[in-house]
């Protein structure tokens, strides 16, 4: 028997399903603003990929830096998912908004919640 943890590490230790992954959780992120559930993805897309010790080899960092960096939810999310994504081969990338279906109200709720689409693409 194994975890359901260990069933998704498995799944998602290739790029292709990592990236499927990571932006189904930026979408829900968008929806939901639950940073913890972003921290935590990231780091199972860590370790799926083979860890702490070879992302920081792989970016020149202290393994124990990375691992504050990656645990910590106080680090502004956008900073911490930039550094992650990049070791990891991936960016962020912003997509324009379906015009169709929206309304002034609309653009200003937008800005406030800050709630524009945000997708993880490969370089």
């Amino acid at each position: 028997m194994r975890t359901w943890r260990e069933c998704l590490i498995e799944q998602i230790a290739d790029q292709k399903s990592s990236i499927a992954y990571l932006q189904a959780i930026l979408e829900d992120y968008q929806i939901y603003k639950n940073p913890a559930a972003v921290h935590r993805s990231i780091r199972t897309v860590v370790e799926a990929q083979g860890g702490v010790s070879e992302l920081a080899k792989q970016v020149d960092m202290d393994p124990q830096i990375l691992s504050k960096m990656i645990s910590n939810e106080d680090v502004p999310l956008i900073d911490a998912l930039g550094t992650v994504l990049e070791a990891l081969g991936y960016q962020l990338s912003i997509q324009p908004i379906k015009l169709e279906n929206r309304t002034p109200d609309t653009y200003t709720d937008a800005l406030e919640g800050q709630n524009t689409p945000a997708h993880v693409a490969e370089n």
